[in-house]
């Protein structure tokens, strides 16, 4: 599948308009609006620019691409970014904003996230309006990162992942689960990244982020400067 490559001179409200734009037809369509969070700094300001927007938060549900085993109050908390940056700022029910637990076991928290998924999907796959994501320098995108058992997956929508590089265990969302979305979009500031870019572009590279391909959906790079 070709992606859509948008090169942004105004990469906030560029990213806040696609976001509003696939929240209000999916509002139109289904009713809900089911939009999945990435962590990192650039997507920080987005979040910040959407607490202004005036959605309708009572009919969004969120959920989180990845998290760090961390508590949800701790520093490198992907959801206490998230709270900071815009769930403490709008109106959203609780119920609505579907944590990963970090604090838990890895295995125990992966296992509870996909088991949440799959009830509110009626036992299947979730499948969600938007899915938001990053790239890191290595090309690793959510917590899928060259090299790690993650990538092999493709029955489970949620797992534990140890990072060698980080030394960390994160929690991600596997690409069943990412491929599953009407629409997956990357944030990305490509300073610095182009190298990268242009070998995920190529159609031949074996970076993580390159692999997602959603299989009834559409595929964009929203590109910084």
């Amino acid at each position: 599948m070709k992606p859509e490559i948008i090169h942004s001179q105004n990469f906030v409200s560029d990213a806040v308009a696609l976001i509003v734009k696939e929240a209000q037809a999916a509002l139109a369509a289904r009713g809900t609006f089911s939009l999945s969070l990435s962590g990192g700094n650039t997507p920080k300001p987005v979040y910040a620019a959407m607490a202004q927007s005036g959605l309708d938060w009572e009919r969004v549900v969120i959920t989180f691409g990845d998290e760090r085993c961390v508590p949800p109050d701790d520093a490198q908390s992907n959801y206490r970014m998230a709270c900071e940056a815009l769930l403490d700022q709008v109106p959203i029910p609780a119920a609505n904003v579907l944590r990963m637990k970090g604090e838990l076991d890895p295995a125990e928290a992966a296992r509870a996230y996909e088991g949440e998924l799959r009830g509110r999907a009626g036992g299947g796959v979730f499948r969600h309006d938007l899915v938001l994501l990053g790239m890191g320098d290595d090309g690793h995108t959510a917590s899928l990162f060259p090299g790690t058992p993650a990538l092999t997956e493709r029955e489970r929508l949620v797992v534990e992942n140890y990072v060698p590089k980080v030394a960390m265990w994160r929690l991600t969302m596997t690409y069943p689960l990412l491929d599953a979305a009407r629409h997956v979009c990357f944030l990305v500031n490509s300073k610095g990244k182009d190298a990268v870019l242009a070998e995920v572009f190529s159609g031949t590279s074996d970076y993580p982020s390159a692999k997602v391909a959603p299989t009834d959906g559409r595929l964009t790079w929203l590109l910084g400067a």
